[in-house]
């Protein structure tokens, strides 16, 4: 055991790595290599990442969408769900990681829920503030066709509000990429557990391992969204005003 102390603290190697050797010196049982290359590390935190992203994500948006076409129709109840996610989106991330931990145990379900809070205000904002803006000439339009409400949200409302709702998903994309590295301190993996080895052992080529990626996929996810845009929302509302 000293000996595995001083490998970690003396010469920076990893645990995963130590604990390979362990078990193939001692217990004469070969651990699985490719994970101990640093591409192998790199696949498997990104899935890792990507999960808790992409779960937390797709949560969001199936619960702030609705959420704001309540409060678009909804004055005052409106007010309130606005005010409730608000309140949620001001506590720290990382208070609201260590909340979910008596509620939901240590690994991915706790970090998922967190990001999922976390997720549900730009969306649930984005989505109230187009409908809500809409002029009402437009509306009136709408229910002179006969269009009945439920028609009218879903062909005339949400395809004009479409840009500002994917702009909401796109911040929460975003910030839950950069928080979700934080999601290693409650044993959830990902990038932060790289970034958090790395702090451990004062080795900066692991901290950068999970740093940089996690640079890199938050502009890689932002950069997916404006190719969305281009799909989902209709041309006419693309086009800049001119002056």
């Amino acid at each position: 055991m000293i000996k595995m102390n001083s490998r970690a603290d003396l010469e920076m190697v990893p645990e995963n790595q130590i604990a390979a050797d362990f078990l193939s010196e001692s217990l004469s049982l070969e651990a699985e290599s490719y994970e101990d290359t640093a591409i192998g590390r790199l696949l498997r935190h990104t899935t890792e990442h990507l999960y808790l992203v992409a779960i937390s994500l797709s949560a969001a948006i199936l619960i702030s969408i609705p959420l704001g076409i309540v409060s678009a129709k909804r004055s005052k109840l409106g007010q309130i769900i606005l005010g409730i996610v608000g309140v949620i989106q001001t506590i720290p991330s990382l208070a609201l990681l260590v909340f979910m931990i008596p509620l939901l145990g240590i690994g991915g379900p706790p970090a998922i829920t967190a990001l999922f809070l976390y997720s549900l205000l730009p969306i649930v904002r984005n989505t109230y503030t187009g409908l809500h803006d809409i002029r009402p000439h437009i509306r009136e339009s709408a229910e002179a066709l006969g269009l009945p409400p439920g028609a009218r949200l879903r062909l005339v409302e949400l395809p004009m509000v479409s840009r500002s709702i994917l702009a909401g998903i796109k911040t929460s994309a975003v910030i839950n990429v950069g928080t979700a590295t934080l999601g290693a301190l409650i044993g959830a993996g990902g990038y932060g557990q790289l970034i958090l080895t790395g702090i451990r052992l004062d080795n900066i080529s692991l901290i950068l391992q999970g740093a940089v990626p996690a640079a890199v996929l938050a502009l890689i996810v932002q950069g997916s969204f404006e190719a969305l845009e281009r799909f989902f929302v209709p041309k006419g509302l693309r086009l800049k005003p001119t002056a």
